[in-house]
């Protein structure tokens, strides 16, 4: 995953406000590249400097193993929540119809810009029929003593 792709999707993150949630899948779409997996790898392995709890499954799960420490920033911020974060076996979620975040067009103008800093960062892939250009065509090597027969 390039460096590029993981600032990216931690600076959406940033733009998220308290209260507010995005999926994993929606942060991916807002980028156009990647899906809800390297979004949710990207925010595991650097999430921990953003507020990494407003990143979620798109069923309203907080991020694995992290709903008790993540619960208490959603009763800090508000978020709406469903279900019984209190019981003897708490099942609860995010409220993903009352919490998810809709930018408003400066966000957007934002986020725009974010993803088109990504997509000129990128590098041209080929396509399986192309062949590369021939300055960059590697040569290849002549096996010492020639080939043996």
């Amino acid at each position: 995953m390039s460096a590029e792709y993981v600032e990216a999707v931690l600076d959406v993150t940033e733009l998220i406000p308290a209260g507010k949630v995005l999926s994993y899948g929606d942060i991916a779409a807002l980028l156009e590249r990647g899906g809800p997996r390297q979004v949710g790898s990207v925010m595991s392995h650097h999430g921990s400097a953003v507020p990494w709890w407003r990143v979620i499954r798109a069923g309203g799960q907080p991020p694995l193993c992290h709903d008790a420490t993540a619960l208490v920033h959603y009763r800090a911020e508000a978020t709406a929540l469903r279900g019984d974060p209190d019981g003897e076996h708490p099942s609860w979620r995010v409220d993903m119809a009352a919490a998810r975040w809709n930018p408003a067009e400066p966000d957007f103008e934002r986020i725009d810009a974010i993803a088109a800093l990504l997509h000129a960062t990128e590098v041209p892939l080929l396509h399986a029929t192309e062949v590369p250009p021939s300055d960059t065509q590697a040569q290849m090597s002549e096996p010492r003593g020639g080939l043996s027969t």
